[in-house]
């Protein structure tokens, strides 16, 4: 797996889009490809593949948060209903508030979320770890109670008809919607890889490693944490609002701590702190249960058993961040000294032979 990551990292740019494009298109075909190998039982294959790409856009807006910056998020399905209430209360004919086009409410859920994620960060931001953890999770649990008891968000008897034009849907099928949530996904995507690689992803994983040791070097760790908290929210917030429009349906029963559990399951599993393994994270989450329908009703022990051996065998994921950091740290050892390999797989930093600290 490492030689594939260093053969993959030496490839240059052109040659790695060279590669990705013939993939990515594949992807996007698979609803119409429906392989007989992955096909899906009791769902159909368009609207499976629409459930793993919504799973993909929430883990990584979630890795910006937990896998980026190292902030542990258990409310992140707030943001996600959010979203939702959003598309819904703007679009639904059930809501007073009906006025908007359903893709108008994408970037408006958006903004939204961002809004709730400074309102929840400025206060909860200077926590850490478990106590961090704590907050996010009351977030999460006062946005269900909220929708179940604010006489506007109509607890369960929800908004039906949402994105709806006409009475019609905005797009006519599950593969459309599955096109439409790719998309967005690429973009997500290009613009978190740009973030990674600037000043605010240096920052974010610095604050990640130690922040103490962050903020004694300059980094300013409260407004990083910030940044990534809003930036998780908006990708959050845009992801219900898709599910939303896709569903035609918000109500309260499907924004509860388990559907945020395992949102983070896709993260931890995949790896944090790297959207590859986020994304392949995402898939199993979300595909295996449709795959495998028979071990549906099992799937929350499955995975809690696959995370307890995963955080045994390999606590950084399937695809960790870790390693790959490792990785360029040793080629820029190397091309520092112009010598070999003197890095271990525990250190950052190798000692000379026989020298000191």
């Amino acid at each position: 797996m490492n030689n594939l990551r260093e053969r993959w990292s030496s490839l240059s740019r052109p040659a790695q889009w060279g590669i990705l494009i013939p993939v990515l298109v594949l992807i996007y075909f698979l609803p119409v490809i429906d392989p007989p190998l992955i096909a899906t039982t009791g769902t159909d294959f368009p609207t499976a593949m629409f459930d793993v790409a919504r799973y993909a856009l929430v883990a990584v807006g979630l890795n910006v948060v937990v896998g980026q910056a190292g902030l542990l998020d258990l409310g992140y399905v707030g943001f996600f209903a959010v979203g939702a209430y959003v598309a819904a209360l703007f679009t639904s004919p059930d809501s007073s508030l009906h006025k908007l086009p359903y893709l108008w409410t994408l970037p408006l859920a958006m903004a939204i979320t961002m809004i709730f994620g400074i309102i929840l960060g400025t206060p909860t931001l200077r926590l850490r770890g478990d106590y961090l953890a704590i907050v996010t999770l009351g977030f999460g649990e006062i946005i269900r109670l909220l929708a179940d008891n604010v006489g506007p968000l109509r607890g369960q008897i929800g908004f039906q008809a949402v994105g709806t034009v006409g009475g019609k849907p905005l797009l006519a099928n599950a593969t459309q919607w599955y096109w439409l949530t790719v998309t967005i996904i690429v973009a997500v995507l290009l613009l978190v890889g740009n973030l990674e690689r600037s000043r605010v992803g240096r920052a974010w994983v610095a604050i990640r490693e130690d922040e103490d040791v962050a903020e004694i070097m300059g980094v300013a760790t409260y407004k990083f944490k910030i940044w990534a908290f809003v930036i998780g929210a908006a990708i959050g917030g845009l992801s219900g609002a898709l599910y939303a429009g896709k569903v035609g349906f918000v109500n309260n029963q499907s924004f509860d701590v388990v559907t945020s559990m395992l949102f983070l399951a896709a993260v931890v599993l995949g790896g944090a702190g790297n959207k590859v393994g986020v994304l392949l994270g995402a898939v199993v989450v979300a595909y295996l249960p449709l795959r495998f329908v028979q071990i549906a009703q099992y799937n929350y022990l499955i995975f809690g058993i696959a995370l307890i051996v995963l955080m045994i065998f390999r606590p950084q994921g399937l695809l960790g961040a870790r390693q790959r950091l490792l990785a360029k740290g040793r080629q820029a050892y190397q091309r520092l000294i112009g010598r070999g390999e003197q890095l271990s797989g525990d250190s950052a930093l190798a000692t000379e032979p026989g020298g000191g600290n």
